[in-house]
Order: C-alpha cells, then sequence, then structure tokens
C-alpha cells in the first residue's frame, strides 16, 4: 500500500487511530439498489457476473463513484470459493444458492474436490482491475465464514432453521469438523488471494452462526474460523468479523483472531464494546430498515450510533447487515454525507 491509502480514514479507525473524517461504507453496497448495478447485470447470472473480472471490478467501484464511501468490497458471493473448487452451485433467482449434491457423510466430504489454486485467476484479475480504478481508496476483501458455508454445502440450499447442518453437528463430530476444516482451507486461499492482488483489508462473514449458543460456537466452530484468520495474518492486512445475531457470541468471534468485529443491530455499539473491553474497534450498526423511513429518525438513529461507538479505540460507519435491495440510492448518499459531516471526535 502506498502511504496515502495506508492512512485512509477507512483503516486509520481499523487500526484505532484519529481519523480525518468519519469513514463509512455499507455491507451489499454494490448491488441491487443501484440502477447502473441492475443496467450492467442484465443478461448474466450473479456466479458469471462474479466470475468476470471486469464486470466484478466495474460494480465494486460503482458506489464508491455515486455515494463517496470510504472503501469499496470486492464485489462476489460467498459460494464463489465454492464454484472455483469444483462444487456444483448455482445460484437461483429469488432463491439463492442451490447445491447439486448436499454434503451430508463422511463419504461426502471424501468426495470434495481438491482445490487448485489456478482457479482464483478471475478473482485476483478482478480485484486488480478494482484497486486499479479505485485509487486511493481502499478495497475490502470478503469471504464467508467456514459455518455459513458449510451451511450451504450440507442444506443444499437456503434455510434458515439449518436442520441438516445441526443434525451433522451433533450426530457426526468427526465429519463435521472435516468438513469445516476443508472450507477453512478453502476461505483462507481466497481471502489471501484478494490481498495479494491489493485488497487492503478482509472481512469474514458468518450469516448463519448466531443461531449457535456460545458453548457449541466454542467448541465447533471458532477453532475453524481461527485457522482462517491465523492463515492470513502473516498478510498484515485488518481482519474484520461479522455475524448477525452474534451479541452472546461477539467475545468468542473476537478470540478467534479478528481486529475488527463488525456488530449487527442486535445490540448497541457500546454495550458490544463494553462486553469486549473497550480494546477492539468496531464496524456498524444502523438497522438496514430505518433506510426506508422518513430522514429526520434516520438522522435520529445514526447520531446515536455515532455516539454509542464512541466507546470503541475506532469505528467505521456501517449497517447491521446489508442494504435492503429496495433502498433509494439517495438516501444512502445523504447518509453517507450526514456521517462525514459530523466531525471527528466530535459524538454528539
Amino acid at each position: 500500500m502506498t502511504a496515502v491509502l495506508t492512512t485512509a480514514p477507512l483503516l486509520a479507525a481499523y487500526r484505532g487511530e484519529p481519523v480525518s473524517r468519519r469513514p463509512v461504507w455499507f455491507m451489499r453496497q454494490a448491488g441491487r439498489s443501484l440502477p447502473e448495478y441492475r443496467k450492467l447485470r442484465e443478461g448474466t447470472t450473479m456466479l458469471g457476473s462474479c466470475l468476470n473480472p471486469e464486470l466484478a471490478a466495474e460494480i465494486t467501484c460503482q458506489p464508491v463513484r455515486r455515494h463517496d464511501v470510504d472503501a469499496a468490497i470486492f464485489f462476489s458471493d460467498i459460494v464463489v470459493p465454492l464454484r472455483l473448487a469444483g462444487v456444483e452451485v448455482e445460484i437461483a433467482p429469488g432463491v439463492g444458492p442451490v447445491l447439486a449434491s448436499p454434503v451430508r457423510s463422511s463419504a461426502d466430504v471424501d468426495r470434495l474436490p481438491r482445490f487448485d489454486p489456478a482457479a482464483l485467476a478471475p478473482v485476483r484479475d478482478g480485484v486488480a482491475l478494482a484497486v486499479a480504478q479505485l485509487g486511493q481508496v481502499p478495497l475490502i476483501g470478503f469471504a464467508g465464514a467456514p459455518f455459513t458455508l458449510a451451511s450451504y454445502l450440507i442444506e443444499g440450499r437456503p434455510n434458515r432453521d439449518l436442520p441438516a447442518t445441526r443434525a451433522l453437528l451433533a450426530e457426526d463430530p468427526a465429519t463435521w469438523h472435516r468438513l469445516l476444516a476443508w472450507v477453512a482451507d478453502l476461505t483462507a486461499a481466497f481471502l489471501r488471494a484478494q490481498a495479494e492482488a491489493g485488497a487492503s483489508a478482509l472481512q469474514l462473514f458468518d450469516s448463519w452462526v448466531g443461531r449457535l449458543s456460545p458453548e457449541v460456537y466454542a467448541r465447533t466452530v471458532q477453532p475453524h474460523s481461527t485457522a482462517v484468520f491465523a492463515a492470513v495474518a502473516d498478510l498484515g492486512l485488518p481482519r474484520v468479523h461479522f455475524g448477525t445475531a452474534t451479541r452472546d457470541l461477539l467475545p468468542a468471534m473476537l478470540a478467534a483472531g479478528a481486529d475488527v468485529i463488525g456488530v449487527a443491530s442486535d445490540i448497541g455499539l457500546d454495550e458490544a464494546s463494553a462486553l469486549l473491553g473497550h480494546r477492539v474497534p468496531l464496524q456498524g450498526n444502523l438497522d438496514p430498515t430505518l433506510l426506508a423511513g422518513d430522514w429526520a429518525g434516520l438522522e435520529t438513529a445514526t447520531r446515536d450510533i455515532v455516539r454509542r461507538g464512541a466507546a470503541a479505540p475506532g469505528h467505521v460507519f456501517n449497517l447491521g447487515h446489508g442494504v435492503p435491495p429496495d433502498t433509494d440510492p439517495a438516501v444512502l448518499t445523504r447518509l453517507v454525507e450526514l456521517v462525514h459531516s459530523i466531525p471527528a471526535g466530535q459524538v454528539d
């Protein structure tokens, strides 16, 4: 990274250092809320778009141009590493990831393909193209955490109750850990490829892990997330850990090896900081549903989050989940302007 990029507000906040302006970006900021995205995606599949370097780079940069956010996040999908590994997966419109053959036994794990790092070429190329366009705006690389990615492998399609996942975890621990170890290796390779191509930070998403108790998480999931973070530790980039409904899991998620904790909307940032000993920068955590409400309420909630975020050594403003597809882009642009207008160091 250049010296200017190293001092970018996002990266300074991730390190718990003073910032020149309050950094803000949004999960799922590159996507269906943008008309330019919908136009660009016409006639292409989701996975086809993710694996087209030029298209992925352009989509990655769109929200930076429109909203003046302080970071881009590489346009991809949580199941892209599975496709690159040779797993038969498609993203069905209106459904989500659908696998031809779910993984639910030791024999199924045995049949998982051996990953060829050369398959990551489209990801490396896409990141490099995006970084070249972004200039001094940092790019965040991302991947799904082992638990969430394994849940897609096991369920075969989205299922919020995760019945097959819970069954495998409880009934066949040996197979469970073999599967998550395979996923962790794949995830680490996916993150490293993005970092080596120019990403300035890495975020691990554990979308479904909030369904577990702290005891089950510590015993069955945390070791594999730890393995991912350890595998990229030598890169020296900030490592962000985020999950939904994770109030009770935040200390364990930090212990897995994160440098920054992304906080969902189920807990205030001040309470989250207290749970973590006020020793780690936080990211979050505006309730995305407020984006569809009146501006006065949105502004009040935004200022409250800024105030609560001051309890942490550093704070990056974000949502507590992704941007809803029907969000008015003008609202996001105005929200970024509001966050930037609150002077660094001021919390009222």
